[in-house]
Parts: structure tokens; C-alpha cells; sequence
């Protein structure tokens, strides 16, 4: 087996761990525990962003080579609604991380004045978790083809 091919296999692996713990921790973060137990979410929330910007580091690339495609006009239709989504994603998610951590002052010190920061803290997570959905379903082929083959690895047994 060459190198190439062990490094390709290597990184699938690597994304679909990133993939499956963002998932995980993503999910996590929208699960409503009691109001005293802001520090959950918050340990949970910054795990999320970390498996997020991870991802986008793996997939930064592709976002580049798409958007240069796009400049150039020579981006079909399909390939336009991932990389809007994608643009969306990455401005949702940037502003529900960033608002996150300023909220943590009006959680954690009752700082009334940080109160806006957890409102738009929770429109643009719910936005973001529709995006995620729609990312989802957009990528489906792929999903389906990196839990297609090691089943059938396994079947091989």
C-alpha cells in the first residue's frame, strides 16, 4: 500500500472522528439541562467550536478552491448552494462562538449590559443548527460513502 494512500485513509478516518465528536458535542450543547448548569454548556459549547474549527481547517482548501471558482463564474448550481451554506455556516457559527464567550460575563457576573450578547448567542446557534442540517442532507453521498466502506471491510472478515 503507498504512502499517498495510507495518508488519504489516514485523514478520512481523521474527519469522520472530528465529524462524529462535532456531531456529538453539537448536539450536547443544545440539550436543556438546568439553568445552574451554565458550565456544561459552556465546557461543551468550546468543545463544539473546537471540533468546528478543526473541520474547517481540514475542509479550508476546498473552501478556497470554491470560492476562487465562484470569482471566476465557473461554479455550478449545486456546488453554489454548498458553499452558501458553508459561508453561512462559518459567519453563524463564528457569531454564536465569539457572543458565547462574551456571555459568559452576563452568566457568570451579572453583567446586565452582556445580556444582548446571550440573545444573539441563541438566534445565531438555532440558525446555525438549521444550516448544520441542511449541510447534512447536502452531504449525504459522502456520509453514506465513509459508513459504506468499512462495512463492507467488514464484511470481508
Amino acid at each position: 500500500m503507498g504512502l499517498k494512500i495510507l495518508r488519504m485513509m489516514y485523514m478520512k478516518t481523521i474527519k469522520i472522528i472530528v465529524d462524529i465528536l462535532m456531531t456529538i458535542f453539537l448536539i450536547l450543547s443544545f440539550v436543556r439541562w438546568e439553568d445552574s448548569n451554565f458550565a456544561f454548556h459552556a465546557i461543551v459549547g468550546t468543545a463544539c467550536a473546537l471540533f468546528f474549527t478543526i473541520h474547517t481547517c481540514i475542509h479550508w482548501k476546498w473552501l478556497k478552491a470554491v470560492t476562487k471558482s465562484l470569482l471566476n463564474g465557473k461554479l455550478n448550481k449545486a456546488l453554489r448552494w454548498k458553499y452558501i451554506v458553508d459561508v453561512m455556516l462559518l459567519v453563524m457559527w463564528g457569531i454564536a462562538i465569539v457572543t458565547g464567550f462574551i456571555a459568559i460575563g452576563y452568566f457568570s457576573f451579572g453583567i446586565a449590559e452582556m445580556a444582548v450578547f446571550s440573545r444573539l448567542h441563541g438566534i445565531t446557534s438555532r440558525i446555525g443548527l438549521v444550516l448544520v442540517i441542511i449541510h447534512i442532507i447536502q452531504h449525504l453521498p459522502q456520509i453514506k460513502s465513509y459508513i459504506r466502506i468499512p462495512l463492507s471491510n467488514m464484511t470481508k472478515l
